[in-house]
């Protein structure tokens, strides 16, 4: 059900006077939780809820055979699924665009930030590698999945163990994990994604906020270092605005490493 006309203007003018119905600061995240190790079927999990919004995110890898052109790199796939239990305007079926848009885009936070050290995931090179899928799932939609998602992807990685691999049999232990962790960078990429409304951004909107959304831009980043970028919807971005967003991106940057910190050693 779409957010009806009379809210949509009255939430544009609140933020137009620096203000949102739930009173936070236009840059102000609203309340984050992580749970780790919800799963007991997957080699890393989390669930996250972020204000009423609320994601769950699986670890799986299995053993293949590496692509053609990094025949001594492992290999990463992330997709989603937008449960319809989740909202109303989610359907059951092959995944829609959204779906598909947000697997890809946090697929690429994750790989162009150089988090997982893919050549670690090597078992012998150009025949076996380590494969690892990465699944979110929609719980509750409130808004800004995309955030809410990459949060537990790092949780999950974060916690994530390698499982047993039989060399004789050449097959993977399902349900038995070793104590190696996945190959980690030190740093930790995170993900925001900053809504244009009017004249003025905004971080972690509410789903009323997102659907007055006129455009986005999701980063990836870590300690400073920008390493993906990903702009949805059609409305364009000045280069002064994009500059204001960068400034936003690092302060907001800082408030929520502290925040994963708590959940995550």
């Amino acid at each position: 059900m779409e957010t009806p006309h009379i809210n949509q203007e009255r939430i544009k003018k609140f933020l137009s006077e620096g203000k949102r119905f739930d009173k936070r600061k236009l840059e102000e995240f609203r309340e984050l939780e992580i749970e780790t190790g919800v799963s007991k079927n997957a080699e890393g999990s989390a669930r996250v809820r972020l204000g009423k919004t609320e994601v769950l995110v699986g670890i799986k890898m299995n053993v293949s055979t590496p692509y053609p052109d990094s025949p001594n790199k492992g290999n990463l796939m992330v997709t989603a699924e937008l449960l319809p239990l989740s909202s109303d305007r989610f359907e059951n079926g092959p995944p829609k665009f959204p779906a598909i848009e947000l697997g890809r885009v946090l697929d690429r936070v994750v790989r162009e930030s150089g988090f997982i050290d893919v050549e670690k995931l090597c078992i012998k090179e150009g025949e076996k590698v380590w494969t690892v899928f990465i699944d979110v799932y929609s719980i509750n939609d409130d808004g800004n999945i995309m955030d809410a998602a990459g949060f537990g992807i790092i949780a999950a990685l974060k916690t994530a163990k390698i499982p047993k691999y039989d060399e004789k049999e050449e097959k993977v232990l399902f349900g038995e994990l070793t104590d190696n962790p996945l190959p980690l960078a030190k740093h930790t990429p995170i993900s925001l994604t900053f809504h244009k409304i009017g004249k003025d951004f905004i971080v972690d909107p509410t789903r009323e906020e997102e659907d007055i959304s006129e455009t986005r831009i999701t980063i990836g980043s870590y300690d400073g270092n920008i390493s993906s970028m990903q702009k949805g919807e059609k409305a364009s971005i000045t280069l002064e605005e994009m500059d204001k967003i960068l400034e936003l991106n690092e302060k907001a940057w800082k408030d929520l490493f502290k925040k994963l910190e708590k959940f995550v050693k």
